[in-house]
């Protein structure tokens, strides 16, 4: 599976998200906020990132365009939160209001991280063949 970056004030958010996904395959590291969660993307290698939208110093936004305008900017992005009406960046790749079943998660991280068809299709044109 991936690498998934987790961002949440609420530990206890952070701890359920961390705990399903890693029953998944997942590897899962977290942040408290959106400055610490930032700090980690930029020195990590994540194939997901899941933020919430509240957090004190920088929120959901914040974090949408740091990484949108990053080198790594297609990386996929869930956005949680019990305000998703505060969500203004179009840049999320989902949105999931809490409260939400852990199962529809699990399920929005397995939908997004599948290749698509495009791409499957580039990279095995790019198999050497023997």
């Amino acid at each position: 599976m991936g690498t998934i970056l987790v961002i949440d004030d609420e530990k206890g958010i952070v701890d359920l998200i961390q705990e399903a996904l890693s029953q998944f395959g997942h590897d899962v590291e977290t942040a408290i906020n959106g400055i610490e969660g930032i700090h980690k993307f930029e020195h990590g290698r994540f194939d997901m990132v899941i933020t919430d939208m509240r957090m004190p110093g920088m929120d959901g936004n914040g974090v949408v365009r740091h990484i949108r305008s990053s080198l790594r900017q297609s990386t996929p992005i869930i956005g949680i939160s019990g305000t998703p009406w505060l969500f203004q960046e179009t840049g999320f790749d989902m949105i999931l209001p809490k409260p939400f079943p852990l199962k529809t998660l699990v399920d929005s991280v397995d939908h997004l991280s599948k290749p698509s068809t495009a791409a499957a299709a580039e990279s095995e044109r790019d198999l050497p063949f023997n």
